[in-house]
This record gives C-alpha cells, sequence and structure tokens, in this order.
C-alpha cells in the first residue's frame, strides 16, 4: 500500500498555524512573520513535504474558466481582479475551455492561495485533484457541493423570460440554447433549458423539439439558429435566447429576411450586456461583475481565517422590456 503523501494541512498542524498561513509563507509572501515562516519550513522539512517549484505570483489566486471572450466570464472576473488587487493578490487565469489546459490543472506547484471557479462545470475527479490543493475555494454560477457559492437563479431567470412572452400573448416560443454538450457550462445551460420547458408547461402551451435549437453561445451560433427557424415549416412568433450576443445574432438574420421585430417575432436575451441598450433588445439583467466581486471577497474571508454565517450567495435577476417584444401578429 503506497504511503500516503504529507498535504498542507499536516504542515499547518505541525507548524501551529492555519493552511492559508502555510500557503503564503511557502509561495514568498512577505507579511508572513519571520518566525512563523522559519517554523512552517522546519514542518514541511520534518514531514519532507514538497516544496513549491514555482508559483504562479506572490500571493496569486487562480480562477478556472474559459479565457473571457465572452461577457459573462469577462465581466465577473473583471470583479474578481479588482477586489483581489484591493486585498493584496494577483489574478492568474487557468482556461477549462481549453482541452489540453482542461488535463494540466493547477496542483501544488503552482503555489496558490485559493481558487475561484467561475461559471465551470467540473468532473468528481477534477473536484478531487483541486481540493487537494488544500486551499480556499469558492464559486461563481454553477456549483460545487460543499464550496460557497455566488450565483443567480438561471432556471428562474429563464421562466421570468418565457411568461413575458406569454403574457404578451405569445403560444409559439423557440428556445436557441448554449450547447449542452459544452463541459464548461453545462449547468447554466440544463438551468435555463428546465426554466424554459417549466413555463411553457405551466401555461400549458406544448414544447416542440424542433423549436429547441443548440448551436453555440455567441452571435454566430444565434445567427445560425434563427436561419433553421426560417427555413422550417413554420415559425414562432417569439423566441428566447441564452444570452444577448445569441440574441443579438438572431435579430441580425430576421431583419435581413425581412422579419419584422417584434411585429412577426419578438426576441429576448439573457445578461443586459451594454449592447443590449442600444440594440434595444428585451433581456433579463443579472449583475456578473457583482458576482465575481462577492466571490472573490469571500475567498479573501476566508484566507483570513475569518467566520462566514452565509456561504451561498443568490443575487437577483430583473426583467428589462425594450423594443424587441410585443404581441404576437394577429
Amino acid at each position: 500500500m503506497a504511503e500516503r503523501k504529507p498535504t498542507i494541512r499536516d504542515v499547518a498542524r505541525r507548524a501551529g498555524v492555519a493552511p492559508s498561513t502555510v500557503s503564503r509563507s511557502l509561495t514568498g509572501t512577505s507579511y508572513v512573520a519571520e518566525d512563523t515562516h522559519a517554523r512552517i519550513r522546519r514542518a514541511a522539512a520534518e514531514l519532507a513535504y514538497p516544496l513549491p517549484r514555482r508559483t504562479a505570483a506572490p500571493h496569486s489566486v487562480a480562477a478556472l474558466a474559459r479565457f473571457p471572450s465572452a461577457w459573462f466570464f469577462a465581466e465577473a472576473i473583471g470583479g474578481i481582479e479588482r477586489v483581489l488587487r484591493a486585498g493584496g493578490y494577483r489574478l492568474v487565469l487557468h482556461n477549462v475551455g481549453d482541452p489540453a489546459a482542461r488535463a494540466a490543472m493547477p496542483d501544488d506547484g503552482w503555489g496558490l492561495a485559493g481558487l475561484i471557479v467561475v461559471a465551470s462545470s467540473l468532473t468528481g475527479s477534477e473536484r478531487a485533484a483541486l481540493a487537494e490543493l488544500r486551499v480556499p475555494v469558492t464559486v461563481v454560477g454553477g456549483s460545487w457541493p460543499g464550496m460557497p457559492r455566488v450565483g443567480i437563479d438561471d432556471r428562474a431567470g429563464a421562466v421570468t423570460a418565457v411568461r413575458h412572452l406569454v403574457a404578451l400573448g405569445h403560444r409559439e416560443i423557440a428556445l436557441l440554447s448554449f450547447d449542452p454538450d459544452d463541459g464548461v457550462g453545462r449547468e447554466t445551460t440544463d438551468a435555463r433549458r428546465q426554466g424554459y420547458v417549466d413555463a411553457l408547461t405551466a401555461a400549458g402551451l406544448e414544447v416542440r423539439p424542433e423549436w429547441m435549437i443548440a448551436l453555440g453561445d455567441d452571435a454566430v451560433a444565434g445567427a445560425r439558429a434563427a436561419e433553421l427557424l426560417l427555413g422550417g415549416s413554420r415559425l414562432p412568433t417569439a423566441l428566447f435566447a441564452m444570452s444577448d450576443e445569441m440574441a443579438l445574432g438572431a435579430l441580425r438574420t430576421l431583419r435581413r429576411a425581412g422579419v419584422d421585430v417584434p411585429g412577426r417575432m419578438s426576441v429576448i436575451g439573457f445578461d443586459d450586456q451594454a449592447v443590449a441598450e442600444y440594440a434595444d433588445l428585451t433581456t433579463i439583467a443579472q449583475p456578473a461583475r457583482e458576482q465575481g466581486e462577492r466571490a472573490a471577497a469571500m475567498l479573501l474571508g476566508a484566507l483570513d481565517d475569518l467566520p462566514s454565517d452565509t456561504p451561498d450567495v443568490e443575487l437577483p435577476t430583473r426583467l428589462v422590456v425594450r423594443g424587441t417584444t410585443g404581441p404576437p401578429p394577429r
């Protein structure tokens, strides 16, 4: 039977300090007292604990996310970076949307003080490997059982979007969905899809699979999805897109095809990006930057060993009605 390798908690226990203090000391953190630093190094040597081979940066926290090309990731990571910088930490981005990078998850050699998982679904084995780092973890969107989370109710947000269309009189409503096979955002996709189904079912409306189109999460995917709807045997009177990018792509395709929005078809998105206002897009607003800020603040509290009575934070979404939704054609 293989001998168990010492962990950062073992070192902390022997040195009589918190695991976060061990992490700061071994990654070269300047504010750890010299006698404490010496005690930690001595405990690590006695336990044969491997010292970090490299460090990402002094006081580093890793954010696991798809690189911030999409609006939500850019906003959330911007909030995370601002709070961490104010707290004396630096942010390291790790792209879990890239298969090669995902196969090389952070390990002890990174010398990290903590982790923030940004709207990214992880497998059980990936979670187990990251848990071996023995550092504080917070989650933005998605979930990690047992870890504190900041996010929104994606399912409820989708319900609100579809209810708005139903209240206007729409009975034939399509869904432009993220790819359910994309491992990065699977939980978000599933929740918003379920909200769409819930709202239709509650209104006594048919859920038509041919009107549930999943091609991606950007404007190109939205444009292609609208093309498929236009090529179908019957055009719905409204569509709900899981992101503003997808909604804007669909809008361009519909308008170029001569489909009046909202006279012939209503369109609603999700996010409320800055561009949504200028496109006069009806959407579901969510506080993406605040989610990142709150998650980073929670992580700093854990690093300072501060107790938390509210491990999970759910921020509200809201319906923003603009010019792309109206009653269906008579």
